[in-house]
């Protein structure tokens, strides 16, 4: 059998994607070794949440396999596949060499191959070089490659397929046009450039957030020194200022953006620069923690801490490198006694009362919708009592302190 599109990667970027194919009346195969994963999706389970996919999934035509060798059978293979970041600052090429080698006896002519992956700059091209070294292609004239990086944020992916641009940086412009006729079906403008440029733009944009975030957490770390609150101080920067726009603090991390940065880095004429912009984040929970150990006298052992959240941003299922891990531990550490309660991931956690009831300090360490409403912050004031210290770097309660007890924040919007 043939197939007009195989998707080899069935994550958060892979899945939504193949559906997105199938529901564009293309014929998609959907290849991954999770068999896990696979059996959800025969039974009509979506593995994780996307809104809008359940329904995708029930309704659109998916054939899934095990083998990436079968994606041979398709006119276009589609990569989306994990490149983390190795320890010494370098991209981790192993899930995309595996694939090609697969893919190496069983590649034809005339087929394309898409990186959906953020990679570093230069990977694409490796990749064609890859397939011309070891089978004889000429790739823009034999054989089509291209990168079409992913940018669509967790969660959004249905009301961003279709509109977001899509970048396509074809190894020479055959290349170019074969991937921009494969994603048209998807119904957004297709933007043509150059592979190491579509590379560029997409780990920029995470390099862009990134660095964005870092600066109100490294403000937050600023005015605990000076004694001011970072709420206040972010309201005159912005206020009525054409050259303001300072974001607010949190928990800032996810698996893109922890290690996008990287790729840069690894090559970069600025050593270090980034990585001080990623040491500001992984910062923010020891922060936290000596905060609540300056307010609470210094120890923590045998303290009652609640930590609501453990994904990486609100409302979302996803918790691969989230920083609320990072923070449990450090408490862990201090020998705190901690719950944990989080609405949304697969994860077992303890139901909001469970983990609140008694604690002396309560953090907001993802800032669900859930936890964003005053009937939250009356529920804590119930059920851990006025001296209990609400930790919030993201002001998802609305009390407009990093820092704030209880009696103190009801006295204020009493």
């Amino acid at each position: 059998m043939s197939y007009d599109v195989c998707v080899i990667g069935l994550g958060r970027i892979g899945l939504p994607l193949a559906l997105s194919f199938a529901d564009a009346g293309l014929s998609v195969l959907g290849v991954d070794n999770d068999t896990k994963r696979l059996d959800s999706l025969r039974a009509k389970r979506m593995p994780f949440k996307e809104p809008g996919t359940d329904e995708l999934l029930e309704r659109v035509q998916l054939d899934l396999s095990a083998r990436a060798a079968d994606a041979a059978q398709a006119d276009a293979i589609v990569l989306t596949l994990g490149t983390p970041a190795m320890s010494h600052i370098e991209i981790d090429m192993g899930a995309i060499r595996a694939v090609l080698d697969d893919l190496l006896p069983l590649v034809r002519t005339d087929q394309l191959i898409v990186l959906r992956s953020t990679v570093a700059p230069g990977t694409t091209e490796f990749v064609a070089g890859y397939l011309e070294k070891h089978r004889g292609f000429r790739v823009g004239e034999d054989l089509f490659v291209a990168h079409v990086p992913e940018r669509i944020a967790a969660d959004q992916f249905m009301a961003e397929i279709g509109t977001l641009p899509c970048i396509v940086g074809g190894i020479g412009e055959a290349s170019g046009e074969r991937a921009a006729k494969l994603f048209e079906p998807l119904g957004a403008p297709i933007v043509q450039t150059t592979p190491v440029q579509a590379e560029l733009a997409k780990i920029w944009t995470n390099i862009l957030r990134y660095a964005t975030f870092a600066l109100p957490n490294l403000l937050m770390m600023d005015c605990e020194r000076y004694g001011a609150n970072v709420f206040d101080v972010i309201e005159l920067i912005n206020r009525d200022y054409p050259r303001g726009g300072m974001k607010a603090p949190g928990l800032t991390a996810g698996t893109c953006l922890r290690k996008d940065f990287a790729f840069s880095e690894e090559r970069s004429s600025a050593p270090g620069m980034l990585l001080a912009v990623s040491r500001v984040h992984e910062t923010v929970p020891l922060f936290l923690v000596d905060g609540i150990k300056r307010r609470l006298g210094g120890s923590l052992r045998e303290r009652s801490i609640a930590v609501l959240g453990l994904a990486f941003k609100s409302d979302t299922d996803d918790e691969r490198d989230s920083l609320s891990h990072k923070l449990i531990r450090l408490l862990e550490r201090e020998l705190a006694d901690v719950s944990v309660h989080d609405p949304v991931v697969a994860t077992p956690t303890s139901s909001f009362e469970e983990a609140v009831s008694g604690a002396e300090v309560v953090i907001v360490a993802t800032n669900h919708t859930e936890y964003s409403t005053p009937e939250a912050l009356r529920s804590i004031a119930e059920l851990a009592g006025r001296d209990c210290l609400v930790v919030d770097p993201w002001n998802a309660m609305g009390t407009s302190q990093v820092f704030a007890y209880v009696a103190e924040v009801a006295a204020l919007q009493a």
